[in-house]
């Protein structure tokens, strides 16, 4: 089977690897649940080649989280609930539906126009999905209604907190943010003395949320920045290692005063540049 620039080599080529018998055996292995954390480190994949600028990175990984949906498809085909046709013409019908102001007569809207009338059509499909029984199970309808909480915890906070301010739940000015960063780290604090660990880990969880909120005030997407940092982690934490092997020594084989003169080396190199 030759490789091609059409989606329906893909298709088939997923096929031949799920056929009984002369398929691969680990693609038979799949179902929804066991590909489901795939899918999400390949979207993860996508972020980072995107964060490096790395355009030919970009191309490759969009083609693994494109797999993921040939993949799923084939799967709900298999079972006789959906195939990848399905799958477009449903995302077909929802962007033509959720832009009537590019498809339908609704043009010359601004940004806040259109983002006002996009949450309007998507409560409109909740509503009529869960009359038809259809969607999760009925829950709250409040302001933090459907957010799945299936999403990366710091993705689902800024998601609640972007509902909340909507209806003016929210700060005003990122230093009252700030403020409660403070106290959120005094009480992490008075929990540490307690020795209370379970105290310890919700005063933790409260002080990601807000710190959580501080980005979103500043304009800054959370995930980035962590991802970001763990980068900078990364390459500084090289440095240390380099820097000790150029002296016969492993991170193991020295004390942490001086693997943090090292790491302050890293850090200072990294500013003079």
């Amino acid at each position: 089977m030759k490789p091609s620039r059409d989606i329906a080599r893909l298709i088939e080529i997923m096929a031949a690897l799920r056929a009984p018998g002369s398929g691969c055996p680990w693609d038979l292995e799949q179902n929804f649940q066991t590909i489901a954390p795939y899918t999400i480190e390949e979207a993860y994949e996508v972020a980072d080649a995107i964060s490096r600028g790395d355009l030919d990175d970009l191309k490759d990984e969009l083609g693994d989280l494109l797999l993921q949906v040939v993949f799923h498809a084939r799967m709900g085909e298999e079972q006789g609930s959906f195939a990848f046709g399905d799958v477009v013409q449903a995302i077909t019908e929802k962007l033509i539906r959720r832009h009537p102001h590019v498809f339908g007569d609704n043009g010359g809207m601004s940004t806040g126009e259109v983002n006002v009338q996009w949450d309007q059509i998507k409560e409109e499909e909740k509503a009529a999905r869960a009359k038809a029984g259809k969607g999760p199970a009925p829950g709250r309808s409040g302001a933090l209604s459907g957010i799945s909480p299936g999403l990366p915890a710091l993705a689902r906070a800024l998601k609640l907190q972007q509902k909340a301010s909507k209806v003016g739940f929210d700060w005003n000015d990122p230093k009252a943010v700030i403020a409660k960063i403070r106290e959120e780290t005094n009480e992490i604090e008075a929990e540490l003395a307690s020795g209370d660990s379970e105290h310890v880990k919700e005063e933790i969880g409260d002080m990601l949320f807000v710190v959580v909120n501080l980005a979103r005030h500043m304009g800054v997407d959370s995930e980035t920045a962590l991802r970001d940092t763990n980068l900078k982690f990364e390459r500084r934490f090289a440095a240390i290692e380099d820097g000790l092997a150029a002296v016969g020594k492993t991170p193991e084989q020295a004390t942490l005063a001086e693997m943090d003169a090292l790491w302050d080396d890293a850090k200072a190199a990294e500013k003079s540049r």
